[in-house]
């Protein structure tokens, strides 16, 4: 949805993901980068990363995790 703020996070997998639709924002400790439409990220294990969706139409997109996602090994912060 418009608005979506994940946590950060220091996950033990890299996240390769898809943007459908929309924008997805992708924080990072060197900066932000918008990702749209059409576009695609790579966020490598073990740096801190956070998505939100500041776009007034959210956003739909595919998240590949390597290895596969689990919550003990995505470490959010508090």
């Amino acid at each position: 949805p418009s608005g979506w703020i994940e946590p950060g996070q220091t996950p033990e997998f890299d996240e390769y993901t898809v943007v459908l639709r929309g924008l997805l924002r992708v924080t990072t400790r060197k900066g932000t980068l918008d990702v749209t439409a059409g576009q695609a990220v790579i966020t490598h294990r073990k740096e801190w990363v956070r998505y939100s969706t500041p776009g007034p139409d959210g956003a739909e997109y595919i998240a590949v995790c390597v290895p596969a996602f689990s919550p003990g090994a995505v470490h959010r912060d508090e």
